[in-house]
């Protein structure tokens, strides 16, 4: 199969037929063997209906239903698990995607050997109050994860090698930052294609102000299990150890400095009358919670059934 188009929706009603035939008219227009997975996340309107409906008609259409609304996360993961085609795209329900972008998008990851590619939505038909946070949370990502060549991580719109999507899992709210999991499990060739944004037409959106802080806790959780997930120590372990270090050797200076000023037979303070000595204690029990953080923190990651889990491209001989 070539193509597995992923959508996740909630409560798309009114969108849903003209995505479905949409799509069927562009996939039969270039020939393209296909399926369609829609991944009803708990909708309360007729959406599953609809999508029950067209899949008598259509035998390409796939429908999974949540029995409550876990998000888009969930439902990517559970739609990239039962994707088949060699390449899968993923794209919104709201029609501000537009399937007439498929034929570009597969070209690249076909015949340029991309990864994963994504839209960048380069005109936007937002307000103010969404586009300057998004600018912002870009930027942010781009300098956390390395990939200095996406403009639009969050472009619902998307292109994956089928490789991809069966070495990540989409947890949360782990959607915003695909392209940054594919390059932690070792996809290097992540590339970008301006895409139309098309206003939406029907419903609202679901997402408020609150995506934007989920999103940055998001964006650390991501950096630091990449990171050190294998290797906690690594990171509370040092933390500790200079936190330690530096509340050790304040103290040492305070104390060096009270026998220096009465061997001269100067006035001294006492070192616990000083805010310095108590800044030294803090630093000394932090570095020490921290050190004991890592080494738990080790065993725990020793006895993941997963700490030996690698993701291996290919196997000759």
């Amino acid at each position: 199969m070539d193509i597995s188009v992923v959508v996740p929706l909630y409560n798309e009603e009114e969108s849903l037929p003209e995505l479905i035939e949409w799509n069927r008219r562009v996939m039969e227009s270039n020939n393209f063997s296909f399926e369609i997975i829609l991944i009803d996340d708990g909708s309360n309107d007729k959406s599953w209906d609809v999508i029950e409906e067209f899949q008598k008609r259509y035998t390409f259409i796939r429908g999974i239903k949540f029995r409550r609304n876990y998000g888009k996360s969930a439902a990517l993961n559970v739609g990239f698990a039962a994707a088949e085609g060699d390449v899968v795209i993923t794209m919104d329900a709201d029609l501000q995607d537009s399937p007439d972008e498929i034929p570009g998008l597969y070209r690249k990851i076909k015949e340029e050997r991309f990864d994963l590619v994504s839209g960048w939505k380069k005109k936007r038909h937002d307000p103010l109050s969404k586009t300057i946070p998004t600018k912002l949370f870009n930027s942010a990502t781009r300098k956390m994860s390395g990939i200095d060549n996406l403009h639009d991580f969050n472009c619902g719109l998307k292109a994956y090698r089928k490789d991809v999507i069966k070495s990540i899992e989409v947890y949360g709210e782990m959607h915003r930052y695909i392209p940054v999991l594919a390059r932690w499990a070792g996809f290097r060739k992540i590339g970008e294609q301006v895409v139309e944004h098309r206003a939406r037409q029907y419903g609202v959106t679901k997402f408020g102000m609150s995506r934007f802080i989920n999103g940055f806790l998001d964006l650390l959780s991501i950096f630091f299990v990449g990171k050190f997930g294998k290797r906690p120590m690594h990171f509370f372990g040092a933390m500790g150890v200079l936190s330690f270090f530096a509340g050790t050797m304040i103290s040492i200076w305070l104390i060096a400095e009270k026998l220096i000023d009465i061997s001269n037979n100067a006035k001294y303070r006492n070192v616990t009358d000083q805010p310095l000595f108590y800044i030294s204690l803090v630093a000394i029990i932090v570095g020490f919670q921290l050190f004991l953080t890592g080494f738990v923190a080790e065993l725990v990651s020793r006895n993941s059934t997963e700490r030996n889990a690698y993701n291996i491209e290919k196997v000759i001989g």
